[in-house]
């Protein structure tokens, strides 16, 4: 009877990759207190009676103070849309500097370039322990991947079962699930500044056309005389406040996401080449 041996699989090496476990509580608390600020923003600072000649007593929910004697303060005669883009505002900017901290976090310490060729260098010289300590070095994404790679590499260099190629696989597959679990933490929450890109802009027109119904309504009411014409125009001039800050609020958060885009895609690049470090030295030193 012919002898029969057992067929090795990549399957039969295990992972040293763990799932981080992360909250991601800021995505729903932040929106929640950026519209709870945009509002208190809007109805007691903008809204303060002094900053009106004319304030309404009654107060409330919208008091309808009249006679801004700031710039700024006009803002509040812009109507409830207002708040709404303050919100926006604060959210774009909380999610920016969370952003902004994380990226930087995975983007390391030093050049992520020089990191590689320090780590190919040490792996021509058969001296993982010492590529694996850049890594501790490192202290970033590209990094942590490297890492994870660089653990599976040792292992394969002692394993006596598999063929090269398939010893390569195993490493490959280490590589793939550690990015895997590094890239959603780098693009998590830029959802909301490219969502909030497209959505202040409309907000801001709508808070436009709204002003703009009101104070055509009200010219309507006094007939076309001169009184009616200056509160049209004083009309309109509030309600271009609302597309201002919602073309404002739209602009940072689109050069904002494009600056991270790019940093995410330089730390993806770092990302590919490492791999492809570990599999094509692998390759080349344990034939």
């Amino acid at each position: 009877m012919a002898e029969t041996r057992p067929t090795a699989t990549a399957a039969r090496s295990t992972t040293s990759v763990q799932p981080k476990k992360s909250s991601n509580a800021i995505a729903w608390i932040a929106p929640i207190l950026c519209l709870v600020l945009g509002f208190v923003i809007w109805r007691f600072i903008l809204g303060n009676p002094s900053n009106f000649t004319n304030p309404d007593p009654n107060g409330g929910f919208w008091p309808h103070h009249k006679g801004p004697k700031g710039g700024l303060v006009k803002m509040y005669e812009g109507g409830i849309v207002v708040p709404i883009l303050i919100a926006n505002f604060l959210i774009v900017l909380t999610f920016v500097i969370e952003r902004l901290l994380t990226i930087s976090k995975a983007a390391g310490r030093g050049n992520i370039a020089e990191f590689i060729r320090k780590v190919q260098f040490n792996l021509a010289n058969k001296d993982v322990d010492k590529a694996i300590a850049e890594c501790d070095r490192q202290k970033g994404s590209v990094g942590n991947v490297m890492k994870a790679g660089l653990r599976k590499y040792k292992e394969m260099i002692t394993n006596t079962e598999l063929a090269t190629d398939q010893k390569v696989l195993n490493i490959q597959k280490e590589v793939e699930e550690a990015t895997a679990l590094e890239l959603p933490m780098l693009e998590k929450n830029l959802v909301f500044l490219s969502t909030i890109a497209s959505v202040a802009t409309l907000l801001g027109l709508l808070g436009t056309v709204l002003g703009m119904i009101t104070s055509f309504s009200a010219l309507g009411a006094g007939g076309g005389g001169g009184g009616a014409a200056e509160q049209l125009s004083q009309g309109i001039s509030e309600a271009l406040y609302n597309t201002a800050l919602g073309i404002g609020t739209s602009a940072v958060a689109i050069i904002m996401y494009n600056i991270f885009t790019t940093r995410i895609d330089g730390i993806t690049y770092g990302i590919d080449e490492s791999g492809f470090t570990l599999t094509q030295s692998f390759a080349a030193n344990y034939k």
